[in-house]
């Protein structure tokens, strides 16, 4: 019988504090399995543990990749926080680190599309612009990138301007507020107005 192939390659994908705080954590389980071997770390306490494990080898190492705990686990370290990819012990390195080098990439165009004018001059001339309170204010949108770089465990997308794209892309049309009724008045007209239709469109439906 030939393998069950899958496109299934991350098990983890980590941003931690440096001072070994959990800003953003997913861990996916891989298809077509059973029992324990669903996911190696399965409860939190397990998680916290390896998590802890893992910054303390990583928090002072020269190498961006890894071998830790049975896994490939590559890293890049940006300001305060550290970002992990973690794949299996056979999964293709390179692969990994083209998927970390994208969610450093993303950040630090997506973080300084939503920095206030100070703060990001400010990063500019630290030379980085991903830093742990910037993440956690804008916790929505660094989500909705890694949703589109992984989803559950499958690689997705490793460029990073087409995922900041399709994350801040703004609405179809603008919704022009001013142009809005707001007042009680204009509410109760436009609730008339809407029960009127309402009515008409039954009436049809009555007749055809």
């Amino acid at each position: 019988m030939s393998p069950n192939f899958s496109l299934f390659s991350v098990n983890a994908l980590l941003i931690l504090g440096a001072d070994g705080t959990r800003i953003l954590a997913k861990y996916y389980t891989p298809p077509h399995t059973t029992g324990t071997s669903q996911n190696p770390y399965p409860t939190p306490k397990e998680q916290k543990a390896f998590e802890k494990g893992l910054l303390e080898k990583t928090v002072k190492s020269t190498a961006d990749i890894i071998l830790y705990d049975n896994h490939v686990v590559v890293f890049k370290a940006e300001g305060d926080v550290m970002l992990y990819i973690v794949g299996g012990l056979d999964e293709n390195e390179m692969l990994l680190w083209q998927v970390v080098l994208a969610l450093r990439d993303t950040l630090q165009i997506l973080l300084k599309w939503v920095s206030p004018w100070a703060e990001l001059e400010a990063r500019r001339e630290m030379g980085n612009s991903t830093d742990k309170r910037t993440i956690i204010e804008n916790y929505d949108l660094v989500a909705l990138a890694i949703e589109e770089i992984i989803d559950d465990g499958i690689i997705l997308d490793t460029d990073p301007t087409a995922i900041v794209q399709r994350v801040s892309r703004p609405p179809q049309q603008d919704v022009q507020l001013s142009n809005i009724d707001l007042s009680e008045k204009g509410l109760l007209n436009a609730w008339e107005f809407g029960k009127k239709q309402l009515a008409e469109r039954l009436r049809q439906g009555l007749q055809t």
